[in-house]
């Protein structure tokens, strides 16, 4: 095994190419959602091949996924009887809207005084990308082990990766698989993520009118629908905050503390405003559910006028905890709200999607050296921790290699990276020790399995 203190000056080494690489694929705009132009994404997918090529691994190439965004895929065979590691990124990014407030241009990437670098996906998930590529540069020609990478177009939107997995079960084997697309509490704080909230979605209709009336005519015995559609969203959350609705389960997490300060910092709650829910904040956060209102559809306050609306549309998503099944988690939601009917009102609720949640087996010896892997490139003890993000395709992963670690890691810190928010950014040294800590994991793991 190469020394770690010779790796970490490798990486050092590499590190200003990184940044250059990052800095260029932070200035393609490469939103996937439906309504925007193409051409960034292609042009990202395509920039992704490059980037691989530019590490060597001459098999990247792009796969076309059945109505969506083409993937990036490279199988690159290893010692014979070492273990396969699939490394996986996104490479579509959020929108960045004027609505959102950026202190500089999301798509110019900018170093700040902080030393960290902004834009729309310095960190989500563009530091993944980067990370995978430093970390082939810093293991060479000669793998440890064979190694897969899968690169998605549409992780932010409506992904259709997971039904072409499942029907490719054979490109996408491995014993373990690494998900770069999350990170620590904070920078220098090595944590590895051992259990995701899952994420159901539906849409609920409210109507109580035909068509629009004069509010000042008719208001006062007719019923609109928007104030029908807040008795129906009251029933949500008790006097507490928390999520009470029949049939969906609720946990307690065993792992590290969710650190308050990291919490209120990165969750920007205005000074005075209350916390939701009851337990611990890591229960609240990482093993209790919580649903929240997307959007509803209604006039604007710049275009209302004095009428009763008859129907309203709604979005919610819930999270749900590690261990339960999505299926029947989103289906308690959905009779919940059908059976909310104030004034005897029609409700009509609607499936959207089902993101399963997941916990981590912390003896599989791909967990065992990641641990080992983070300690060694921090130098400070590793933290398991939640996440209330979801992430659909582990739950793909592992219908096709049961068997299979999920590494769940990466550079984007809870407290300052502002993930899908205005002012995006990633800290450089934290991909410096990430591509330190997955390429000792590599070589870690290629070992175990050998011995």
């Amino acid at each position: 095994m190469t020394d770690s203190a010779d790796l970490k000056t490798a990486v050092a080494q590499l590190m200003p190419d990184v940044i250059r690489r990052l800095e260029g694929l932070v200035r393609i705009p490469s939103i996937a959602f439906p309504g925007f132009d193409e051409a960034p994404v292609r042009e990202m997918g395509a920039a992704v091949v490059d980037l691989f090529h530019a590490a060597g691994i001459d098999d990247a190439r792009l796969l076309d996924v059945p109505d969506g965004y083409p993937c990036v895929y490279a199988d690159v065979p290893g010692p014979a009887g070492s273990p396969t590691v699939l490394l996986y990124a996104h490479y579509d990014v959020q929108p960045a809207p004027a609505s959102q407030n950026w202190t500089s241009e999301p798509f110019e990437p900018v170093t700040k005084d902080d030393g960290r670098i902004y834009g729309r996906g310095a960190a989500d998930d563009k530091s993944g990308l980067v990370i995978h590529y430093g970390t082939l540069k810093a293991l060479g020609a000669e793998l440890p082990c064979s190694l897969k990478i899968l690169v998605e177009g549409e992780e932010e939107t409506i992904s259709h990766l997971e039904a072409f997995v499942e029907a490719n079960p054979e490109l996408f084997r491995a014993d373990a698989f690494v998900i770069a697309d999350i990170g620590p509490q904070r920078v220098g704080r090595p944590g590895l993520t051992t259990a995701l909230r899952g994420d159901v979605a539906c849409t609920v209709t409210v109507r109580t009118l035909a068509n629009p009336v004069h509010s000042g005519m008719f208001g006062g015995a007719a019923p609109d629908a928007m104030t029908a559609m807040i008795r129906v969203l009251d029933s949500l959350h008790d006097d507490n905050g928390d999520t009470v609705i029949s049939g969906v389960d609720s946990a307690q997490w065993d792992g590290a503390d969710m650190d308050e300060d990291v919490y209120r910092e990165g969750s920007s709650i205005l000074p005075g405003v209350e916390f939701l829910g009851t337990g611990s904040l890591s229960d609240r956060i990482w093993a209790k559910p919580s649903v929240t209102v997307l959007g509803m559809d209604l006039p604007n306050t710049a275009e209302a006028s004095n009428v009763l609306l008859p129907e309203v549309t709604a979005k919610l998503s819930m999270r749900i905890v590690p261990g339960s099944d999505g299926d029947a988690q989103l289906e308690a939601l959905m009779a919940h709200l059908r059976a909310q009917r104030p004034w005897n009102c029609e409700v009509e609720v609607q499936k959207v999607k089902v993101g399963h949640a997941f916990s981590v087996d912390p003896s599989h010896p791909a967990i065992t050296a990641a641990e080992a892997a983070l300690a060694d490139a921090y130098g400070a003890p590793v933290e398991n921790i939640g996440s209330g993000a979801s992430i659909p395709l582990v739950a793909s992963l592992k219908k096709v290699s049961p068997d299979a670690a999920i590494l769940l890691w990466g550079a984007e810190d809870t407290a300052q990276s502002r993930i899908h928010a205005s002012d995006e950014s990633v800290d450089p040294a934290e991909i410096e020790r990430m591509i330190t800590a997955q390429t000792l994991f590599i070589r870690n793991f290629a070992d175990s399995a050998r011995s």
